[in-house]
């Protein structure tokens, strides 16, 4: 069974991403930093590696998908509290992002999204399992 997860993802402009994902309070693992791409921490045991295109077209024997164009992946973090989504869908719009859906509330979840600076789409959500429909 798997320990860890790292997520690779093309990005256009290195630094431009770092600040974007800064701004919104994501950290960084600097032992994983070069001019080809940063190590984004999203937990101790995940990953987001933001890689040049160019970098990132030296992994795949196909060409990088313009996420703006076509959804190559969705990506979803789970968090705390209701308020602790609307906080990060809204610090990801003002530092650049685009909104994603609309904040939906099923009772037991809660969810928004935002789409980042290179087009990634990014759900969050808070799911309290005590409240979910039963089986």
């Amino acid at each position: 069974m798997p320990r860890n997860l790292y997520v690779t993802l093309p990005i256009k402009d290195l630094q431009r991403s770092v600040d974007f994902f800064t701004a919104i309070g994501f950290a960084f693992d600097q032992q994983f930093a070069s001019e080809n791409g940063a190590a984004l921490v999203i937990n101790d045991n995940t990953s987001v590696m933001l890689a040049t295109e160019a970098f990132f077209s030296t992994l795949t024997k196909v060409p990088i998908t313009d996420a703006r164009k076509a959804t190559e992946a969705l990506l979803a973090l789970s968090l705390d509290s209701r308020a602790e989504v609307d906080d990060l869908v809204r610090k990801a719009v003002a530092a650049g992002a685009a909104a994603g859906h609309d904040p939906e509330d099923l009772g037991f979840m809660y969810s928004s999204g935002f789409v980042d600076l290179d087009g990634h789409q990014w759900g969050v959500f808070h799911m309290d399992m005590s409240q979910a429909p039963a089986q």
